[in-house]
């Protein structure tokens, strides 16, 4: 069967504001504009490393949503499936700045957005068994609960279609009624997932057990083929059909920003996977990029091109 695509998502976009230098938000003067998003980050590097790359999503008609529509088609990503709504408008946010590797103060304006609209009649079902894989995040579910809806609808469809899911949790309390929601909902589909990639606190979290090895069994108990639990610094630990292990982190210089880093891990790893690798291979390409991130101050400048990738090889 020929494939439009290798990876779709879905999932919103928002224009972020960056302080030009540390401190509380209300007294940054200056503010660097970049763009925001779990799901986006990621596809523009897939994108960026040459994969065919569909994103749907909803914007508003406005100077933010002609922003980052431009930002995704620049960067290569197909696009023909956002819809652009002159009776709604885009999210946007503040993030600040930090000097101690810590994370950044980040305040969210995005209560009521276009993308938070989103809903089932906005899954295109053949256009998502266009695709050989979709890449999945707890952020959007969490925006309201008819992208919650939407997101449980894409993922049945593309298990029902045979296709290989990846999720990553992206957990995001504040956008939930209670922990136990979040909990319930993520894990749910999570259980849903192929490759499963969360960070060691949220899985603490997700599944009640402390260690690596026993998060990455909680969800291979449930189904998932690879599961990769992020360590920060420390690199990852994998558990898959193949086998177990654990990825140092690759040192870095300078700590800038943290946002972002398990973005660019999912990036490493899917792009690894699609293209055949191993489990270690897959493990150790997510764990560079995303150390590639914490060093830049937005989200997706660290993200590789093809060439930069092959220098850094092997993979």
């Amino acid at each position: 069967m020929s494939l439009r695509y290798d990876v779709v998502t879905f999932g919103e976009m928002m224009q972020m504001l960056v302080a030009d230098g540390p401190g509380p938000l209300e007294d940054v003067r200056t503010f660097h504009k970049r763009t925001a998003g779990a799901e986006t980050n990621v596809a523009i590097g897939l994108a960026r490393l040459g994969l065919r790359v569909g994103w749907a999503s909803r914007l508003g008609a406005d100077s933010l949503g002609r922003y980052l529509l431009a930002e995704m088609q620049r960067e290569g990503v197909d696009c023909s499936k956002v819809v652009v709504d002159p009776e709604q408008r885009t999210g946007f946010l503040f993030k600040g700045r930090t000097t101690d590797g810590s994370d950044p103060p980040v305040e969210y304006h995005r209560k009521g957005s276009a993308a938070s609209r989103m809903g089932p009649a906005d899954v295109d079902e053949d256009w998502l068994r266009s695709s050989r894989h979709l890449h999945a995040t707890g952020v959007f579910p969490a925006i309201s609960g008819t992208a919650r809806a939407a997101a449980h609808r894409t993922l049945e469809v593309m298990r029902a279609a045979g296709r290989t899911i990846s999720f990553d949790p992206n957990l995001r309390p504040t956008l939930w009624a209670t922990p136990e929601e979040m909990r319930r909902e993520i894990n749910a589909l999570a259980f849903q997932a192929d490759w499963v990639l969360p960070g060691l606190e949220e899985g603490r979290f997700l599944t009640g057990a402390q260690t690596p090895e026993a998060i990455a069994g909680f969800y291979r108990e449930r189904g998932a083929r690879f599961v990769a639990v992020k360590l920060g610094p420390e690199g990852a630990y994998f558990d898959t059909e193949e086998g177990r292990g654990h990825v140092p982190g690759f040192p870095v210089k300078e700590v800038v920003d943290t946002v972002g880093a398990g973005d660019g891990f999912a990036v490493g790893v899917i792009t690894a996977l699609l293209q055949g690798l191993g489990a270690a291979d897959a493990v150790r390409r997510g764990a560079w990029i995303g150390a590639r991130a914490v060093q830049v101050l937005g989200d997706t400048e660290g993200l590789p091109t093809p060439a930069e990738l092959e220098a850094a090889g092997p993979w």
